[in-house]
C-alpha cells in the first residue's frame, strides 16, 4: 500500500457545526502547539480514540521510549468529540437490518470490542475520570413500530445463538425509562459503555501528557510526511518531528497522506443537542435522568438523555450523507437540523418549547468490505484507520493493534488476541457512481425506517 508520490500541503477538512459535547464542558488550559524541531522514537498523528489509545499502549509497552502525539485541531473538537458516545460490545453492523452478522465473526468482533472496553475502563480508572466520561451502564435498542419490534426479536434470537444476555422491554418499561409514549418496546444489553466523548478524550489526553516520556501538541496539523534516511519527518506549520516509527491515527484522512486512496468511503452523520432543561421541564418529562437508545432499525434515530456537566439535555442523532470531499455545506447542516427538530418533537411533544442549542456533523470512514485500513503501509509507517462508523470501540482497537505492530509485540501478549489480519479495503467505484449509489441507498433506508427515524 505504498504511496505513489510524496504529498505536501495535507489539509484537514472543516468540521460542520460546534460539537455540543465539547461546547458544554468548562474551558481548559490548552495543550502546547509544536513550534520547534524535535525527535522521537514514535510519532502518533491524531489524538482521537485511535491515536490516544495507541499512545497509551506504546507507553505500556515501551515506557522509556520518547513518544510524540500531534493533533491538527484542538483536542476533542474533531471527529472523536463528535460521536454519540456508544462504546458497544456486541455486533453492530450498520449495513444490516438488525446489526447482526455471522455467528463466528460476531463472536470474534465481540471479543475485540470487549478488549477495547476493558482498555477504556482501565484508562478511566487510572486517570480518575469523572463517571460520565465512561459509564458501563449498557444500552437499549428502542423500537417505535411493529417492524422495529421484529428487528429486536430477530436480534434477540441472534443473541441467544451467541449465548449473550439481554432483557426485552415492553411499552410500559420504555415509558418509565423515558417519560414518553413513543416507543413500543426495547432490547437492553448490559455490555455497552456510554461515554461523554469529548470529556473522555480530554481526560485521556491530559493523563498521557503527564507521562515524562510523552509530549502531546494540539493545533499542530501535519502538512507533510516524508522519509528521511531510515526515519520519517513530519512537518507542521511551525515545527517538525523526526521519528523512527509513525502511527497514522487519522481515520479517513489517511488518504490525504497517500494511502488507501479510492478505497475509503467518507460519510457524515449528524446530531443535535438541546439546551439545558429547567427543573420544571425535567419534572414534566419524568423518566430517568440518563438513558441511551440506539434505534432498532440501524437507519433510525439514536437518542440519549444526559445529566451532569452542562445540565440535563437530550441528544438526537440521525441522517447520513456520503461526502467524498470530507466537507458539507451550511445548507446541508441546516436541513439536517430541521430533521432533528422534527424527530425531537415527535418524541417529546411535552418539550415543544425546548430548542436545540447545538447541531453538528462528524466524519465517519467506511470500507466496502467492512474492514480496517490497518497495518504497516510503508516501512516504519503504521495505519490505524477506517473504523467503519464505530469510532469509540474500533478506534480503540485500531490504536492498540497499531502500537503492538509498531513495537513487534508477540501475539500472546496482545490485548486484542482475536484480531485477524484482514484484506485491504476494496477499491471504490467512480465517485459519481458512489455518490449516487451511497446517498440514494441511505435515503431509501431512512425512508423505510419510518417512525424509527
Amino acid at each position: 500500500m505504498q504511496r505513489k508520490k510524496q504529498l505536501t500541503n495535507i489539509k484537514i477538512p472543516v468540521d460542520p457545526g460546534p460539537a455540543g459535547w465539547e461546547a458544554i464542558l468548562p474551558s481548559r488550559k490548552p495543550f502546547a502547539e509544536l513550534t520547534q524541531d524535535i525527535e522521537a522514537d514514535y510519532l502518533v498523528i491524531g489524538a482521537g480514540f485511535a491515536g490516544l489509545s495507541a499512545a497509551r499502549r506504546l507507553v505500556q509497552l515501551q515506557p522509556d521510549a520518547q513518544i510524540v502525539v500531534l493533533e491538527g485541531k484542538k483536542v476533542a473538537e474533531g471527529p472523536a468529540g463528535r460521536n454519540t458516545g456508544f462504546m458497544i460490545d456486541l455486533p453492530h453492523d450498520l449495513a444490516s437490518d438488525d446489526y447482526a452478522g455471522s455467528a463466528d465473526n460476531d463472536r470474534r468482533q465481540t471479543a475485540m470490542n470487549r478488549a477495547a472496553i476493558d482498555f477504556a475502563r482501565q484508562t478511566a480508572e487510572e486517570y480518575n475520570m469523572p463517571s460520565e466520561a465512561f459509564n458501563p451502564c449498557g444500552k437499549t435498542n428502542a423500537a417505535a413500530t411493529a417492524k422495529g419490534l421484529n428487528h429486536n426479536a430477530d436480534y434477540a434470537r441472534h443473541l441467544d445463538l451467541l449465548d449473550e444476555p439481554y432483557q426485552l422491554l415492553d411499552a410500559k418499561d420504555m415509558r418509565e425509562k423515558t417519560g414518553i409514549n413513543y416507543y413500543q418496546g426495547g432490547l437492553w444489553t448490559p455490555g455497552t459503555a456510554m461515554l461523554q466523548p469529548a470529556l473522555y478524550i480530554r481526560e485521556l489526553a491530559s493523563g498521557l501528557q503527564k507521562k515524562e516520556s510523552l509530549e502531546l501538541f494540539e493545533s499542530s496539523p501535519v502538512i507533510r510526511l516524508k522519509q528521511k534516511g531510515h526515519k520519517w519527518l513530519a512537518s507542521t506549520p511551525k515545527g517538525s518531528v523526526l521519528a523512527g516509527k509513525v502511527i497514522l491515527a487519522v481515520n479517513g484522512l489517511v488518504e490525504r497522506f497517500g494511502y488507501f486512496q479510492k478505497r475509503l468511503m467518507h460519510v457524515f452523520t449528524y446530531a443535535s443537542m438541546t439546551r439545558a432543561l429547567s427543573p420544571f421541564e425535567c419534572k414534566a418529562l419524568g423518566g430517568e435522568a440518563n438513558w441511551a437508545f440506539t434505534p432498532a432499525d440501524p437507519m433510525g434515530s439514536t437518542v440519549r438523555r444526559i445529566s451532569g456537566i452542562g445540565g440535563d439535555r437530550l441528544i438526537v442523532r440521525n441522517r447520513f450523507t456520503y461526502d467524498p470531499s470530507m466537507e458539507v455545506s451550511g445548507s446541508c447542516l441546516s436541513s439536517v437540523a430541521e430533521t432533528h427538530i422534527e424527530a425531537f418533537h415527535a418524541r417529546f411533544p411535552i418539550l415543544n418549547r425546548v430548542e436545540m442549542e447545538y447541531c453538528w456533523g462528524g466524519r465517519l470512514c467506511l470500507s466496502l468490505n467492512n474492514v480496517f485500513a490497518l497495518g504497516e503501509v510503508e516501512e516504519g509507517v503504521y495505519s490505524a484507520c477506517c473504523q467503519n462508523g464505530l469510532g469509540t470501540a474500533k478506534g480503540t482497537i485500531a490504536g492498540i493493534i497499531a502500537a503492538e505492530q509498531a513495537t513487534a509485540t508477540e501475539v500472546e501478549s496482545s490485548l486484542i488476541k482475536d484480531y485477524q489480519a484482514e484484506p485491504a479495503p476494496q477499491k471504490l467505484w467512480p465517485i459519481p457512481m458512489m455518490w449516487l449509489g451511497a446517498n440514494g441507498y441511505m435515503r431509501l433506508k431512512e425512508w423505510r425506517a419510518g417512525k424509527e427515524f
